[in-house]
């Protein structure tokens, strides 16, 4: 009976958002707690996973279920969990319920917070359905062991997330979402035609038959053609450069819960297919891949990093550091090595809990001062935000890979990993690509120490909280009459120098302390509606000048709910990455038991 607890991780969330469609505005006061109750009972079952799962053999998938889905087909609905796969349930279940304990713990009133019960709630019910159905798509994915039962639930998550941008993002959440959609899903029609080739060749889509057969009955140039497009397929949702361009996007426009989750599990389920499918089911094709994999991970490593450098908006960087993170873990699995396959799971988590500790952080910023627009924001966050300062400037050291903290063991797993790399991989190529991520490191370490210098440190400047955040238009176009002084000088410096800064500084006069700041205008904002991002009815609206900025909050309690578990947790894996190294280990051995 241990099968149907992996059925009841796919089924409650699923029977969680059933009642949802039928549900009227009844059900509106109490949904701040049903979003947490549904999710919570699934952080539970997984938990129980967790503890029920045998330890002493997490190459052999368990808590397994083989039941007949389309006889005449022979499609079976299988589910089951090993060393690769539980970390991964366990965190998706995990961010799932912070995300709704962020959104709806205590009065749901304050920023943020998208599940108000009163007449300015934005649609919640929608929400929580939405978040609900993306749970059990991100959960089917890792569970499953049929490939197209694997597919199946790999295309899941792409509705409810795009809904979860286009609605609930910022200003340019359509086009944003529209990128998304069109990315992943040509992405997975190609993977879906690998699928199909190697079930054409084989006769099964069992995936752990698959797997311990390690290619046979495919030759060389068929298991090279589906890796190809398997990996593309997997790539796109990764995201591998040059596939990345849907991701700043996204990761800007979306929702703080939506970039959570996508940066979090959403870009794991791309890369957990490499471990999955790509490689243990085509190891030929994966050793004549893997030099192309490497030279595209190192690239993206380089330009993630670079692109950080260059951007002003905090939310659009942390998205960009996630193309710079994926090139690691990319790295660790072409180095088809142990320690490299290793680094590169151990970097999945440690990324998901990182970055997903980040996008909070960021979304935290951006309800507060109404921009994440980096000069526009000031500096002087530790002196005038100390506890919300100070985590933020942890989880950019946990992303820059301290030693003793969970980002540390990926990035020198998978580099060591290349430094030694399998028998059958050139090892002269995979020694540069070694030094070209070993600066990849160092310029992540730039990138962050540079952000952090112009967000916590400093002394607290004039400020106008109502700043637009985004683009170099944005920030161009609105800052005389919403940025204040100090945003149109900084524009004015990079156009014409340092004289025509002070010259304008000098003639614009200082805002007035109880001068109101009213969002700007939406126009894809349906009629009677407001935007997510817009100062809903039920909060002071935010005031220019020093007494506002006096009255910024800092950490708030639904914010701690959210975030000191993904702190304990980073701390925890930092200090003791055995906890996760035992678990993937042996069962990174047994996938590449044809390559080793």
């Amino acid at each position: 009976m241990s099968g149907w607890l992996t059925v009841a991780m796919v089924a409650v969330p699923l029977l969680g958002a059933l009642p949802l469609l039928v549900a009227d505005d009844a059900l509106r006061p109490v949904l701040r707690g049903y979003g947490m109750a549904v999710s919570g009972v699934t952080l539970a079952l997984a938990a129980v996973m967790v503890a029920s799962f045998d330890h002493g053999q997490p190459a052999r998938p368990q808590f397994t279920v083989d039941l007949a889905w389309t006889p005449g087909l022979d499609l079976r609905f299988q589910l089951g969990v090993d060393g690769i796969s539980l970390p991964l349930v366990a965190l998706t279940a995990l961010l799932v319920f912070l995300c709704f304990a962020y959104l709806g713990w205590g009065g749901g009133t304050a920023p943020g917070q998208l599940l108000h019960p009163g007449p300015g709630g934005v649609r919640p019910r929608a929400l929580v359905f939405t978040l609900l159905v993306l749970e059990v798509g991100m959960i089917g994915t890792f569970l499953a062991l049929d490939l197209l039962l694997f597919f199946v639930f790999f295309e899941i998550v792409l509705i409810p997330m795009y809904f979860l941008i286009a609605i609930w993002g910022g200003e340019g959440r359509r086009a944003a979402a529209v990128k998304f959609i069109l990315y992943t899903l040509l992405g997975s029609v190609v993977m879906l035609l690998g699928l199909l080739l190697i079930w054409a060749q084989t006769g099964t889509l069992d995936i752990v038959e698959l797997a311990g057969s390690h290619g046979a009955g495919m030759s060389r140039a068929v298991q090279v053609v589906a890796f190809v497009a398997v990996g593309l397929g997997l790539a796109v949702k990764t995201p591998m450069w040059p596939l990345h361009t849907w991701l700043p996007d996204a990761h800007t426009q979306a929702p703080t819960v939506g970039s959570v989750l996508l940066a979090g599990v959403l870009l794991k389920m791309g890369t957990y297919g490499f471990a999955r499918i790509a490689i243990p089911i085509l190891p030929e094709g994966a050793a004549a891949v893997a030099p192309w994999l490497g030279a595209f991970a190192v690239v993206g490593i380089v330009y993630g990093a670079l692109a950080c450098l260059a951007q002003r908006d905090l939310k659009r960087m942390i998205a960009y550091s996630s193309v710079g993170h994926m090139g690691f873990v990319l790295l660790g699995f072409a180095t088809l090595s142990t320690a490299g396959v290793n680094g590169a799971l151990f970097a999945n988590v440690a990324h998901g809990l990182i970055t997903g500790l980040l996008f909070f952080l960021a979304g935290a910023i951006k309800d507060r001062y109404h921009t994440a627009d980096i000069p526009s924001l000031g500096g002087g966050l530790m002196a005038r935000l100390p506890r919300l300062g100070a985590i933020l400037t942890f989880a950019a050291i946990a992303s820059l890979g301290l030693p003793g903290l969970a980002g540390f063991w990926g990035e020198m797993l998978a580099l060591f990993g290349a430094f030694e790399p399998a028998a059958a991989l050139p090892r002269g190529l995979f020694l540069v690509f070694m030094v070209i991520g070993g600066l990849g490191a160092v310029l992540t370490a730039a990138y962050f120490l540079v952000m952090l210098s112009r967000v916590t440190h400093g002394s607290p400047t004039a400020v106008t909280p109502g700043a637009p955040s985004g683009g170099p238009a944005a920030s161009a176009g609105t800052a005389s009459t919403a940025g204040g002084p100090d945003v149109l000088a900084g524009v004015a410096s990079r156009a014409a120098g340092e004289s025509v800064t002070g010259r304008l500084s000098a003639t614009l006069p200082e805002p007035p302390d109880e001068q109101p700041v009213h969002p700007l205008p939406n126009s894809e904002t349906p009629p009677g509606e407001r935007s997510p991002h817009e100062t809903p009815p039920y909060e002071t609206p935010p005031r220019a000048g020093a007494a506002h900025r006096a009255e910024l909050p800092d950490v708030q309690r639904h914010e701690l709910v959210a975030w000191v578990p993904l702190i304990v947790l980073i701390l925890l894996f930092g200090l003791w990455p055995q906890l996760l190294l035992a678990l993937t280990t042996p069962a990174v051995q047994t996938l590449l038991g044809a390559l080793s």
